[in-house]
């Protein structure tokens, strides 16, 4: 396979899992992280750092709006929930490494 070729299929890849996220509004990014190890928060950090390696000029809160599909603080009040003791307990243990 050439580059462009895997350089393409990565790309709709990548669109296939942001559209999955955004529909998927139920799975919690501590959820993401748990099971994971990343979540949304990781996916728009990984955008950006593309986007500056490239000298794309990109915000944090423009790469978020990109992988959320809106605004991050409009996701955080429709979808985001307190996180319980026990993810909390599973993420504490899962970042002692």
């Amino acid at each position: 396979m050439d580059d462009k070729t895997r350089t393409e299929l990565e790309a709709a890849a990548f669109r296939k899992l942001v559209a999955h996220l955004q529909t998927r509004t139920d799975v919690q990014n501590i959820d993401l992280m748990n099971l994971a190890g990343f979540c949304r928060n990781c996916l728009s950090k990984w955008y950006l750092a593309a986007a500056q390696d490239k000298g794309v000029d990109l915000t944090d809160p423009q790469a978020r709006e990109i992988v959320y599909g809106m605004p991050y603080d409009d996701w955080k009040k429709k979808h985001q929930k307190e996180a319980s003791g026990d993810q909390k307990a599973k993420f504490a243990e899962s970042h002692k490494h």
